[in-house]
């Protein structure tokens, strides 16, 4: 990351999405939103819809060929936003149980859309957990006023669309022949990101080394639980050219992973260990960087203020994703020129995505210019 960026990001206050985002004429003086009616208000509308994975997904825990989801709209004065709720096993979230939530938002009592932090604010005090289910509303926000702003996210926070990161291309535990052929279809990307944490991990890792010599993540997902182990296991990875380690142990083992930490050759990062803002000051000296997720944090508006908290704190991050349609993915991606590496191919994952939006051009996150999220029904 060059000098600007973190010299930006370390005087950018935790709540700089706030303050942008409260009133249009601080951003585009004397341009503010005129509604066409005056009794405009918003409408959430939402529907369940299921994923379908191009191949078996596994990872230390679990294996699915399936994710459920739940697509939203917020509508206001003619005007369209879209959200998404990925839902993955381990965040324990349902389709039915997103919709009970979704059904408690009332929308209506809110005459101005860009009162966003009040809006999501309440939003997330409804009921505890179902951070996905606020996501889908948290992204269909964000892209309803984008959209009345006419403008993409990635302008309204002030980065530049050119300096996003290479994403890179996640390959699940699989047998040897799948993970060659799964490698071989990642041609395009300069990155690979390999699942590890059972007892096939050195099989997989050379597996992949039988087909390329590109540069590799590890994701353990917190397979590892022994913290010797692990080091060994990490010296041995970098020796076959990988560049980090996220999540190599349980999320509870928090001594044990402060000292791997410590002693480990590469940086490690929390994922299952982070969920939250609250969540990045604890990882603080137990990993070196974080991973990023709109599905676990809520989304963007709190995913700004975890990115912008953890550069204070010297940490470096990831932007990463579930399987999620290219809505979901388009709304990560406007926070991808401010980090060091990103993990956005959720939406090539699966073999039914309804949205057009972010695109990997060569392996790098390539931004549109259209507002908002920056995404339309295909």
């Amino acid at each position: 990351m060059n000098q600007d960026r973190r010299d930006f990001l370390k005087t950018t206050s935790v709540l700089a999405g706030a303050s942008l985002l409260s009133s249009f004429s601080d951003l585009h003086a004397g341009q503010v939103y005129t509604p066409q009616r005056n009794d405009a208000r918003m409408k959430l509308r939402f529907r369940p819809y299921t994923l379908e994975l191009k191949h078996v997904f596994t990872i230390a825990t679990s294996s699915r060929t399936t994710t459920p989801a739940m697509l939203t709209e917020i509508e206001y004065d003619g005007v369209v936003g879209y959200g998404e709720a990925s839902m993955p096993p381990y965040l324990g979230e349902s389709q039915e149980g997103a919709a009970a939530f979704l059904s408690k938002i009332n929308l209506v009592k809110y005459e101005n859309p860009f009162e966003m932090e009040t809006i999501l604010n309440d939003i997330d005090v409804i009921a505890t957990g179902n951070p996905a289910a606020k996501a889908s509303v948290d992204i269909a926000l964000h892209d309803l006023v984008g959209k009345l702003m006419n403008q993409p996210w990635y302008n309204i926070w002030g980065f530049k669309k050119t300096t996003t990161p290479y994403t890179s291309f996640t390959i699940g535990i699989d047998k040897e022949d799948v993970v060659r052929q799964k490698t071989k279809e990642a041609a395009e990307y300069k990155i690979l990101k390999v699942k590890l944490g059972r007892e096939t991990d050195k099989m997989m890792i050379e597996t992949i080394r039988s087909v390329t010599d590109k540069p590799i993540t590890v994701d353990v997902n917190q397979g590892w639980k022994d913290r010797s182990f692990a080091l060994d296991m990490i010296h041995w990875l970098k020796e076959r050219g990988v560049l980090f380690v996220e999540q190599p142990m349980p999320k509870e083992q928090v001594e044990d992973m402060a000292w791997l930490t410590e002693r480990s050759p590469l940086p490690t990062f929390g994922d299952e260990a982070v969920q939250r803002l609250a969540d990045v000051k604890k990882a603080h000296g137990v990993y070196n960087g974080i991973n990023i997720k709109l599905m676990k944090c809520t989304g963007m508006r709190e995913a700004h203020k975890m990115l912008t908290l953890a550069r204070s704190l010297d940490m470096k991050v990831m932007m990463g994703c579930m399987t999620e349609t290219s809505c979901a993915i388009s709304a990560a991606s406007h926070l991808a020129p401010m980090v060091e590496y990103a993990d956005l191919d959720g939406a090539v994952l699966i073999s039914n995505d309804v949205f057009d939006g972010t695109k990997i051009v060569d392996g790098r996150v390539t931004l549109t210019d259209r507002p908002g999220i920056g995404v339309k029904k295909i």
